[in-house]
């Protein structure tokens, strides 16, 4: 078993238990053996979110061990931020938002903070932004890249409403679409269905591909006054709305 491996193992373990002592204890200490602050979020804080996650989905913890965890995560997130090595300014710009509740956000602030750490301007609003003020701050900001973040379905229709929106305004040509979070994850080819330009199941992947440059696809829009269709992919049935 190598070192990262059992950190998440221990780790784990000790959110399961609201230890948020043994928890910042245990990081610390794995800092003091050169695991770095970047790897931290990317290998434990975010392997071990997940995993949190799909235990509450499987109904096998509880809510007040899921909130445990969530906050002693957001918590030891906002510490390790401070340590990760800053790049220089890159001249690009991200807005990245939520689809979910608050308490679901940490996923999109450890993308936000490590875009930040890779010299990008970070625009994190977080959920709740009503669809038109965010079309008009993409309008203004022209971002090379708004990231969509989202873990629950119910939060799906509102981020394909405001995709559409998006593309029917061109509020900007020059600014690519990323999905990413757990829903994403679990539904294949979702990204395509609400109109995002790629998707990373990680953020590890959505740093790799920012890097690289994300290809904008030509994206169809619904003609006022034409009818809703369905379109299907694999066992995914996902409403078109105009």
């Amino acid at each position: 078993m190598n070192l990262i491996t059992k950190l998440q193992e221990q780790y784990l373990l000790l959110l399961l238990e609201g230890d948020r002592r043994g928890c910042r204890g245990l990081l610390q200490e794995a800092q003091t053996k050169g695991i770095t602050a970047s790897d931290l979020l990317l290998d434990v804080i975010w392997v071990c979110m997940e995993q949190i996650s799909e235990l509450f989905r499987q109904d096998r913890i509880s809510f007040v061990t899921e909130h445990l965890a969530t906050r002693i995560n957001r918590t030891l997130a906002d510490q390790l931020q401070v340590h990760l090595s800053a790049s220089d300014p890159a001249g690009q710009k991200l807005i990245i938002c939520c689809s979910d509740m608050e308490g679901y956000e940490l996923g999109a602030q450890i993308i936000a903070d490590l875009f930040e750490a890779n010299g990008w301007e970070v625009l994190f609003i977080g959920s709740g932004v009503p669809m038109d003020e965010l079309v008009q701050l993409v309008g203004q900001v022209q971002p090379e890249l708004l990231i969509y973040f989202g873990t629950d379905p119910s939060g799906i229709p509102e981020v394909r409403r405001s995709l559409q929106m998006l593309h029917q305004i061109g509020a900007s040509t020059k600014t690519a679409v990323l999905a990413a979070g757990g829903v994403f994850n679990r539904a294949e080819g979702l990204w395509i269905e609400v109109g995002a330009d790629a998707f990373a199941p990680d953020a590890r992947s959505a740093l790799a591909q920012a890097k690289e440059g994300i290809t904008i696809r030509k994206h169809l829009v619904a003609v006022e006054g034409q009818p809703k269709r369905r379109r299907r992919k694999g066992s995914l049935l996902i409403p078109v709305d105009d």
